[in-house]
């Protein structure tokens, strides 16, 4: 089991032999360019990365038999005279990636690290940086705000917490409403993940100084929802609706949610404008899925559409404009009249089948006479940095017909 506590560390460390204090070891002699990773707790000197990308990572265990280190690929580090088990990577691919240590057979986070919620749990992450981008780091400019906040949701029976992004005038100008975007994170992450690992606020600020993006507010969830007497993750399509083209639906009560209790919520809570027009819905793998099972059903909601490495053809599933079962298709000047943007994006070094995937989710639609704003992020995987730039290139389309 994944130690999710400081106190559960400590035990686990010192049943290993482990000393719990953080160290600073000596460095490995394959370099003086290596930095701290940007990501570590304050005052610690590893994980360091060098100008190449290699990482250098430690751990000091000193009675361990078998230390592991779980990136890109495994890694198993090499025991030295003063337990402090030592291994450098090969090369990463730029931007945010989660890992954890395998210690004698458990995982276990690194405690140099910052922990964020990934997959399905608390795991150590790290900031692999791009050289020449900061469009997702505080600058001096106007800054919105994140809120935290919780409602009740009749169709979970239960409170949901959501944060919510401000722009930068919204305490200022009382009298004026904003556009709303609902931006979803991916399978294994939470309402947290867009605030903390993709930096959305950073983002958004920056675009929106820089006059390339409109004042709006950004609305995230969670990603998962079971409605009141049902079993957790069902997964199943929302009642009298279709499947999201592709044969997959990862749903389940989470359209109830949108429909009946967080919309509703948003508009009469922050001031927003509230008819389609000014309405957009976007997310990232899952979260791609989801946005295209929910608006492809309630086009009435939405006019602006994003999937960021993910939509109704992700992960493999087939697509082909004329056998889909989602009748929105059939009609391409209709749907291009009432919808303002469909928008998809993906980076290049993504898994090959999701990559072709999303690619054959364009071409099909173009084929079938939909009009689609697509973009390839260069160079990046299935990771925050790929998807940061999907939120760059999507944002200043928005909410500008």
């Amino acid at each position: 089991m994944f130690p999710t506590t400081t106190r559960q560390l400590s035990i686990l460390l010192l049943a290993l032999g482990c000393s719990a204090q953080l160290i600073v070891a000596q460095d490995t002699g394959t370099g003086d360019d290596a930095k701290s990773a940007s990501s570590n707790v304050p005052g610690q000197e590893y994980p360091k990365i060098h100008a190449d990308l290699r990482v250098d990572f430690r751990l000091k265990a000193p009675e361990a038999r078998k230390v592991r280190l779980h990136l890109d690929k495994d890694y198993d580090l090499e025991r030295g005279s003063n337990g402090v088990w030592t291994v450098t990577t090969t090369p990463q691919v730029p931007g945010f990636h989660y890992y954890w240590f395998v210690v004698d057979g458990v995982n276990v986070s690194d405690p140099a690290s910052e922990t964020f919620f990934g997959v399905s749990r608390q795991s150590s992450g790290i900031e692999i940086p791009s050289a020449g981008e900061d469009f997702y780091e505080a600058k001096d400019v106007a800054h919105g705000e994140i809120r935290e906040h919780y409602y009740f949701s009749k169709t979970t029976g239960a409170w949901r917490r959501i944060f919510v992004y401000t722009p930068p005038d919204y305490d200022l100008h009382l009298k004026t409403r904003y556009p709303v975007l609902y931006l979803q994170h991916g399978g294994g992450e939470d309402e947290r993940g867009w605030v903390i690992q993709g930096r959305v606020n950073f983002i958004m600020d920056n675009l929106i100084a820089e006059g390339k993006a409109k004042p709006m507010i950004i609305v995230m969830e969670k990603g998962a929802a079971t409605r009141v007497g049902e079993a957790p993750q069902s997964f199943r399509p929302p009642s009298g609706t279709n499947r999201p083209p592709g044969g997959f639906n990862f749903v389940g009560a989470l359209d109830d949610v949108f429909i009946g209790d967080l919309i509703p919520m948003i508009d009469k809570t922050y001031r927003t404008k509230t008819d389609r027009a000014h309405r957009a819905m976007a997310g990232l793998s899952m979260g791609g899925m989801q946005t295209f099972a929910i608006t492809l059903n309630h086009l009435d909601k939405f006019a602006y559409i994003g999937g960021f490495s993910g939509a109704g053809g992700g992960f493999g599933g087939p697509f082909d404009v004329k056998t889909a079962n989602h009748g929105v298709f059939a009609n391409p000047e209709a749907f291009n009249k009432k919808v303002h943007l469909l928008w998809l994006g993906v980076g290049t070094a993504e898994p090959a089948n999701l990559h072709a995937s999303v690619v054959k989710y364009h071409d099909a639609l173009e084929a079938g006479g939909i009009k689609t704003v697509f973009y390839e992020s260069p160079g990046t995987a299935h990771e925050w940095l790929t998807w940061r730039r999907d939120l760059r290139e999507f944002a200043p389309l928005l909410f500008v017909n």
